[in-house]
Protein backbone atom coordinates (compact mmCIF):
# COMPACT_ATOMS: atom_id res chain seq x y z
CA UNK A 1 0.00 0.00 0.00
CA UNK A 2 1.48 3.35 -1.01
CA UNK A 3 -1.29 6.31 -0.50
CA UNK A 4 1.48 8.93 -1.68
CA UNK A 5 0.08 9.38 -5.03
CA UNK A 6 -2.11 7.04 -7.58
CA UNK A 7 0.62 6.61 -9.91
CA UNK A 8 2.12 4.67 -7.45
CA UNK A 9 -0.83 2.55 -8.37
CA UNK A 10 -0.16 -1.53 -10.51
CA UNK A 11 -1.50 -1.57 -14.32
CA UNK A 12 -5.20 -3.45 -14.15
CA UNK A 13 -4.82 -7.25 -15.05
CA UNK A 14 -7.12 -6.27 -18.37
CA UNK A 15 -5.01 -4.04 -19.41
CA UNK A 16 -2.16 -6.16 -19.38
CA UNK A 17 -3.74 -8.87 -20.86
CA UNK A 18 -4.76 -6.85 -23.47
CA UNK A 19 -0.81 -5.53 -24.13
CA UNK A 20 -0.23 -9.25 -24.47
CA UNK A 21 -3.01 -9.66 -27.00
CA UNK A 22 -1.37 -6.99 -28.63
CA UNK A 23 1.58 -8.18 -28.73
CA UNK A 24 0.81 -11.08 -31.42
CA UNK A 25 2.28 -10.74 -35.07
CA UNK A 26 3.30 -7.61 -37.19
CA UNK A 27 1.20 -4.26 -36.73
CA UNK A 28 1.49 -1.52 -39.55
CA UNK A 29 3.29 1.13 -37.32
CA UNK A 30 2.64 5.21 -36.28
CA UNK A 31 -1.11 4.56 -35.49
CA UNK A 32 -2.33 2.55 -38.59
CA UNK A 33 -3.03 -0.54 -37.08
CA UNK A 34 -6.37 -1.65 -36.27
CA UNK A 35 -5.92 -1.36 -32.32
CA UNK A 36 -5.08 2.24 -32.48
CA UNK A 37 -8.07 2.73 -34.97
CA UNK A 38 -10.66 1.45 -32.92
CA UNK A 39 -9.06 3.22 -29.61
CA UNK A 40 -9.62 6.25 -31.49
CA UNK A 41 -12.82 5.34 -31.81
CA UNK A 42 -13.54 4.78 -28.47
CA UNK A 43 -12.42 7.62 -27.45
CA UNK A 44 -14.84 9.48 -29.45
CA UNK A 45 -17.54 7.76 -28.72
CA UNK A 46 -17.00 7.88 -25.27
CA UNK A 47 -16.96 12.06 -24.98
CA UNK A 48 -19.86 11.58 -27.70
CA UNK A 49 -17.72 13.71 -30.29
CA UNK A 50 -17.35 12.01 -33.37
CA UNK A 51 -15.66 14.80 -35.11
CA UNK A 52 -12.94 14.99 -32.74
CA UNK A 53 -9.13 14.52 -33.13
CA UNK A 54 -7.53 12.53 -30.79
CA UNK A 55 -4.14 11.86 -30.28
CA UNK A 56 -2.31 9.48 -27.66
CA UNK A 57 0.77 10.31 -26.21
CA UNK A 58 2.20 8.02 -22.95
CA UNK A 59 2.26 11.19 -20.54
CA UNK A 60 0.11 13.52 -18.67
CA UNK A 61 2.64 16.65 -19.47
CA UNK A 62 2.65 15.91 -23.26
CA UNK A 63 -1.42 15.77 -23.04
CA UNK A 64 -1.18 18.99 -21.41
CA UNK A 65 1.39 20.59 -23.57
CA UNK A 66 0.03 19.42 -26.79
CA UNK A 67 -3.66 20.38 -25.75
CA UNK A 68 -2.48 23.96 -25.16
CA UNK A 69 -0.44 23.98 -28.38
CA UNK A 70 -3.73 23.90 -29.90
CA UNK A 71 -5.57 26.66 -28.86
CA UNK A 72 -2.70 29.52 -28.19
CA UNK A 73 -0.23 31.22 -30.45
CA UNK A 74 3.57 32.15 -28.52
CA UNK A 75 2.38 35.77 -27.13
CA UNK A 76 -0.50 34.63 -26.07
CA UNK A 77 -1.27 34.02 -22.18
CA UNK A 78 -2.89 30.37 -20.34
CA UNK A 79 -4.63 31.64 -17.24
CA UNK A 80 -4.52 28.30 -14.70
CA UNK A 81 -4.66 28.16 -11.22
CA UNK A 82 -1.85 29.46 -8.74
CA UNK A 83 -1.16 25.81 -8.28
CA UNK A 84 -2.00 24.03 -11.99
CA UNK A 85 0.21 21.27 -12.58
CA UNK A 86 0.57 22.81 -15.90
CA UNK A 87 2.73 25.83 -13.77
CA UNK A 88 4.28 24.23 -10.90
CA UNK A 89 4.90 20.59 -11.90
CA UNK A 90 5.42 20.26 -15.61
CA UNK A 91 9.46 21.70 -16.20
CA UNK A 92 7.82 24.51 -18.77
CA UNK A 93 6.56 21.96 -20.62
CA UNK A 94 3.40 23.98 -21.72
CA UNK A 95 5.76 26.64 -22.84
CA UNK A 96 7.66 24.03 -24.48
CA UNK A 97 5.06 22.90 -26.72
CA UNK A 98 3.70 26.36 -27.37
CA UNK A 99 7.04 28.25 -28.49
CA UNK A 100 6.52 30.24 -25.18
CA UNK A 101 3.10 31.07 -24.36
CA UNK A 102 3.11 32.23 -20.32
CA UNK A 103 1.03 30.99 -17.71
CA UNK A 104 -0.95 33.38 -15.86
CA UNK A 105 -2.00 32.46 -12.44
CA UNK A 106 -4.95 32.80 -11.24
CA UNK A 107 -6.13 32.67 -7.86
CA UNK A 108 -7.54 29.42 -6.19
CA UNK A 109 -10.21 28.56 -3.58
CA UNK A 110 -9.62 24.76 -2.66
CA UNK A 111 -8.11 24.33 -6.17
CA UNK A 112 -10.56 26.20 -8.00
CA UNK A 113 -10.30 29.28 -10.16
CA UNK A 114 -13.27 31.78 -8.98
CA UNK A 115 -15.29 33.61 -11.78
CA UNK A 116 -14.41 37.09 -10.56
CA UNK A 117 -10.75 36.63 -10.48
CA UNK A 118 -10.40 34.28 -13.96
CA UNK A 119 -12.53 37.61 -15.25
CA UNK A 120 -9.73 40.52 -13.82
CA UNK A 121 -6.94 38.71 -14.80
CA UNK A 122 -8.23 38.58 -18.79
CA UNK A 123 -9.22 41.91 -19.05
CA UNK A 124 -5.82 43.18 -17.70
CA UNK A 125 -4.46 41.73 -20.24
CA UNK A 126 -6.40 43.05 -23.09
CA UNK A 127 -6.17 46.52 -21.35
CA UNK A 128 -2.61 46.16 -21.12
CA UNK A 129 -2.36 46.29 -25.24
CA UNK A 130 1.05 45.38 -27.42
CA UNK A 131 3.78 45.66 -24.82
CA UNK A 132 1.97 42.36 -22.83
CA UNK A 133 1.51 39.19 -23.78
CA UNK A 134 -2.07 38.44 -24.70
CA UNK A 135 -4.70 36.91 -23.83
CA UNK A 136 -5.52 33.03 -25.35
CA UNK A 137 -6.82 30.32 -23.49
CA UNK A 138 -8.26 29.16 -20.08
CA UNK A 139 -7.08 25.94 -18.60
CA UNK A 140 -8.62 24.29 -15.42
CA UNK A 141 -7.75 21.33 -13.70
CA UNK A 142 -10.60 18.50 -12.94
CA UNK A 143 -10.01 16.59 -9.74
CA UNK A 144 -8.43 19.87 -9.19
CA UNK A 145 -4.90 19.77 -7.78
CA UNK A 146 -6.64 20.37 -3.85
CA UNK A 147 -8.40 16.88 -4.67
CA UNK A 148 -11.73 19.15 -4.96
CA UNK A 149 -14.03 18.65 -8.37
CA UNK A 150 -15.23 21.57 -10.14
CA UNK A 151 -19.32 21.00 -10.77
CA UNK A 152 -20.90 20.97 -14.01
CA UNK A 153 -22.53 24.06 -12.89
CA UNK A 154 -19.25 25.78 -11.96
CA UNK A 155 -17.57 24.48 -15.43
CA UNK A 156 -20.34 26.08 -17.59
CA UNK A 157 -19.67 29.82 -15.30
CA UNK A 158 -16.40 29.20 -16.13
CA UNK A 159 -16.09 29.04 -19.93
CA UNK A 160 -18.96 31.59 -20.23
CA UNK A 161 -16.05 33.85 -18.81
CA UNK A 162 -13.90 32.63 -21.60
CA UNK A 163 -16.54 32.60 -24.36
CA UNK A 164 -16.95 36.09 -23.39
CA UNK A 165 -13.35 37.20 -24.24
CA UNK A 166 -13.44 34.62 -27.44
CA UNK A 167 -10.55 32.45 -25.23
CA UNK A 168 -10.80 29.15 -25.58
CA UNK A 169 -10.40 26.34 -22.81
CA UNK A 170 -8.30 23.09 -21.95
CA UNK A 171 -8.96 20.86 -19.30
CA UNK A 172 -6.34 19.21 -17.73
CA UNK A 173 -8.37 15.71 -16.84
CA UNK A 174 -5.50 13.52 -15.35
CA UNK A 175 -8.64 12.49 -12.89
CA UNK A 176 -10.73 12.93 -15.48
CA UNK A 177 -12.70 9.72 -14.78
CA UNK A 178 -12.65 10.05 -10.79
CA UNK A 179 -13.77 13.59 -11.33
CA UNK A 180 -16.98 12.35 -13.81
CA UNK A 181 -18.18 9.39 -11.52
CA UNK A 182 -17.65 11.83 -8.20
CA UNK A 183 -20.41 14.04 -10.39
CA UNK A 184 -22.42 10.77 -11.75
CA UNK A 185 -22.05 12.61 -15.00
CA UNK A 186 -21.01 11.11 -18.64
CA UNK A 187 -17.67 11.85 -20.10
CA UNK A 188 -19.52 14.73 -22.54
CA UNK A 189 -21.02 16.89 -20.08
CA UNK A 190 -18.00 16.94 -18.31
CA UNK A 191 -16.26 18.11 -21.17
CA UNK A 192 -17.79 19.93 -24.44
CA UNK A 193 -20.99 20.25 -23.11
CA UNK A 194 -19.33 22.25 -20.68
CA UNK A 195 -18.05 24.41 -23.20
CA UNK A 196 -14.41 22.04 -23.02
CA UNK A 197 -12.46 23.02 -26.20
CA UNK A 198 -9.73 20.19 -25.58
CA UNK A 199 -9.34 17.53 -22.73
CA UNK A 200 -6.08 15.77 -21.69
CA UNK A 201 -7.84 12.44 -21.18
CA UNK A 202 -6.05 10.70 -18.28
CA UNK A 203 -5.65 6.66 -18.02
CA UNK A 204 -2.32 6.64 -16.34
CA UNK A 205 -3.70 7.14 -12.62
CA UNK A 206 -6.63 5.24 -13.01
CA UNK A 207 -4.85 1.84 -13.82
CA UNK A 208 -3.34 1.88 -17.03
CA UNK A 209 0.94 1.11 -17.57
CA UNK A 210 1.01 4.62 -18.95
CA UNK A 211 -0.85 6.43 -22.35
CA UNK A 212 -2.94 9.99 -22.36
CA UNK A 213 -5.41 11.25 -25.03
CA UNK A 214 -5.26 14.59 -26.01
CA UNK A 215 -9.04 14.90 -27.16
CA UNK A 216 -9.52 18.27 -29.21
CA UNK A 217 -13.05 18.49 -30.20
CA UNK A 218 -12.94 21.11 -33.03
CA UNK A 219 -10.98 19.06 -35.75
CA UNK A 220 -9.90 23.14 -36.95
CA UNK A 221 -8.38 23.70 -33.94
CA UNK A 222 -5.51 20.39 -34.46
CA UNK A 223 -4.17 20.76 -37.51
CA UNK A 224 -0.83 21.49 -35.93
CA UNK A 225 -1.29 18.89 -33.36
CA UNK A 226 0.04 15.92 -35.05
CA UNK A 227 3.02 17.49 -36.33
CA UNK A 228 3.87 19.16 -32.75
CA UNK A 229 3.59 15.19 -31.48
CA UNK A 230 6.08 13.61 -34.45
CA UNK A 231 8.56 16.82 -33.76
CA UNK A 232 8.42 16.32 -29.95
CA UNK A 233 9.42 12.63 -30.13
CA UNK A 234 5.88 11.51 -29.23
CA UNK A 235 4.74 9.81 -32.10
CA UNK A 236 4.88 6.11 -31.29
CA UNK A 237 6.41 3.67 -34.23
CA UNK A 238 4.50 0.70 -32.37
CA UNK A 239 1.39 2.82 -31.36
CA UNK A 240 -0.35 -0.16 -31.00
CA UNK A 241 0.92 -0.51 -27.44
CA UNK A 242 -0.29 2.47 -26.08
CA UNK A 243 -3.89 2.09 -27.91
CA UNK A 244 -4.68 -1.63 -26.29
CA UNK A 245 -3.94 0.25 -23.52
CA UNK A 246 -6.77 2.99 -24.29
CA UNK A 247 -9.56 0.71 -26.15
CA UNK A 248 -9.25 -1.87 -23.24
CA UNK A 249 -9.70 1.12 -20.62
CA UNK A 250 -12.90 1.81 -22.77
CA UNK A 251 -14.34 -0.73 -23.11
CA UNK A 252 -17.50 -1.63 -21.21
CA UNK A 253 -17.49 0.32 -17.64
CA UNK A 254 -13.82 -0.56 -16.81
CA UNK A 255 -12.88 3.32 -16.43
CA UNK A 256 -15.98 3.76 -14.81
CA UNK A 257 -15.21 0.93 -12.34
CA UNK A 258 -11.93 1.73 -11.34
CA UNK A 259 -12.41 5.55 -10.86
CA UNK A 260 -15.52 4.56 -8.08
CA UNK A 261 -13.02 1.88 -6.39
CA UNK A 262 -10.58 5.12 -5.76
CA UNK A 263 -12.74 7.22 -5.01
CA UNK A 264 -14.81 5.16 -2.24
CA UNK A 265 -11.75 3.98 -0.82
CA UNK A 266 -11.10 7.57 -0.50
CA UNK A 267 -14.29 8.06 1.16
CA UNK A 268 -13.59 5.35 3.54
CA UNK A 269 -10.47 6.76 4.37
CA UNK A 270 -11.64 9.91 4.91
CA UNK A 271 -14.39 8.65 7.10
CA UNK A 272 -11.96 7.33 9.53
CA UNK A 273 -9.82 10.20 9.44
CA UNK A 274 -12.32 12.43 10.48
CA UNK A 275 -12.69 10.47 13.87
CA UNK A 276 -9.22 10.82 14.52
CA UNK A 277 -8.37 13.34 17.58
CA UNK A 278 -6.74 16.75 16.23
CA UNK A 279 -6.89 15.82 12.75
CA UNK A 280 -7.26 18.56 10.05
CA UNK A 281 -8.44 18.16 6.87
CA UNK A 282 -7.79 21.33 4.97
CA UNK A 283 -10.00 20.75 1.19
CA UNK A 284 -13.45 19.01 0.47
CA UNK A 285 -12.90 15.37 -0.35
CA UNK A 286 -14.50 14.93 -3.60
CA UNK A 287 -12.53 12.54 -5.04
CA UNK A 288 -9.58 10.12 -4.58
CA UNK A 289 -7.36 13.07 -3.02
CA UNK A 290 -7.11 14.32 0.49
CA UNK A 291 -5.25 16.92 2.04
CA UNK A 292 -4.87 16.34 6.20
CA UNK A 293 -2.83 17.57 8.99
CA UNK A 294 -1.87 14.83 11.91
CA UNK A 295 -0.27 14.41 14.81
CA UNK A 296 3.46 13.55 14.43
CA UNK A 297 2.82 10.81 16.56
CA UNK A 298 -0.03 9.79 14.29
CA UNK A 299 2.28 9.73 11.50
CA UNK A 300 4.52 7.77 13.52
CA UNK A 301 2.39 4.99 13.89
CA UNK A 302 0.96 5.62 10.42
CA UNK A 303 4.00 5.08 8.57
CA UNK A 304 5.15 1.88 11.17
CA UNK A 305 4.55 -0.59 8.84
CA UNK A 306 6.33 1.02 5.89
CA UNK A 307 6.16 3.79 3.20
CA UNK A 308 1.94 4.17 3.57
CA UNK A 309 2.39 8.05 2.03
CA UNK A 310 5.01 10.44 1.39
CA UNK A 311 6.33 11.79 4.68
CA UNK A 312 10.28 13.11 5.05
CA UNK A 313 12.29 11.16 7.20
CA UNK A 314 13.60 15.00 9.41
CA UNK A 315 9.61 15.39 9.47
CA UNK A 316 9.04 12.07 11.92
CA UNK A 317 12.16 12.59 13.90
CA UNK A 318 12.45 16.24 15.27
CA UNK A 319 9.60 17.88 17.09
CA UNK A 320 7.02 17.64 19.70
CA UNK A 321 4.70 14.74 19.33
CA UNK A 322 1.80 16.60 19.09
CA UNK A 323 2.47 19.08 16.28
CA UNK A 324 0.23 18.82 13.42
CA UNK A 325 1.83 17.69 10.41
CA UNK A 326 0.51 18.31 6.65
CA UNK A 327 0.86 15.34 4.11
CA UNK A 328 -1.35 14.61 0.93
CA UNK A 329 -3.42 11.02 0.84
CA UNK A 330 -4.54 9.68 -2.57
CA UNK A 331 -6.09 6.56 -3.25
CA UNK A 332 -6.50 4.31 -6.30
CA UNK A 333 -8.35 1.57 -8.35
CA UNK A 334 -6.38 -1.17 -6.47
CA UNK A 335 -7.09 0.52 -2.99
CA UNK A 336 -8.67 -1.94 -0.84
CA UNK A 337 -10.61 -2.04 2.17
CA UNK A 338 -8.54 -3.69 4.23
CA UNK A 339 -5.32 -1.50 3.10
CA UNK A 340 -7.29 1.52 4.72
CA UNK A 341 -9.01 -0.43 7.94
CA UNK A 342 -5.46 -1.26 8.45
CA UNK A 343 -4.01 2.52 7.96
CA UNK A 344 -6.56 3.55 10.25
CA UNK A 345 -6.00 1.10 13.21
CA UNK A 346 -2.19 2.44 12.70
CA UNK A 347 -3.51 5.63 12.85
CA UNK A 348 -5.49 5.25 15.93
CA UNK A 349 -2.62 3.23 17.99
CA UNK A 350 -1.60 3.57 21.59
CA UNK A 351 0.68 6.40 20.43
CA UNK A 352 -1.83 8.81 19.36
CA UNK A 353 -2.44 11.50 21.67
CA UNK A 354 -6.07 12.03 22.31
CA UNK A 355 -8.11 15.37 22.39
CA UNK A 356 -11.27 16.75 22.04
CA UNK A 357 -12.76 16.41 18.17
CA UNK A 358 -11.43 16.19 14.89
CA UNK A 359 -11.44 19.19 12.25
CA UNK A 360 -12.16 20.52 8.69
CA UNK A 361 -10.62 23.70 7.85
CA UNK A 362 -12.23 25.08 4.82
CA UNK A 363 -11.06 28.58 4.79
Amino acid sequence: MNLGSDTTSPAHPRVMEALMRANSGAAVPYGNDPISHEALERVRDFFEAPEAEVFLVPSGSAANGLSLSALVQPWQNVYCSAIAHIHSDECGAPEFFTNGARMVLVPEEHGKITLADLEAAITEGFERGLHYTQPGAVALTQVTERGTVYTLDELHALTAVARTHSLPVHLDGARFANAMVALGCTAAEMSWKAGIDAVSFGGTKNGLLGVEAVVVFDPALASSVIYRQKRAGLLFSKQRYLSAQMAEYLTGSLCRDLAAAANGAMARLAAGIRKLPDAVIHHPVDANIMFVSLPRAVHRAALADGPAYFMAPEELEAGPDSELIPTRLVTNWATTDADIDRLLVLMSGPETPVSPAPQEQHA
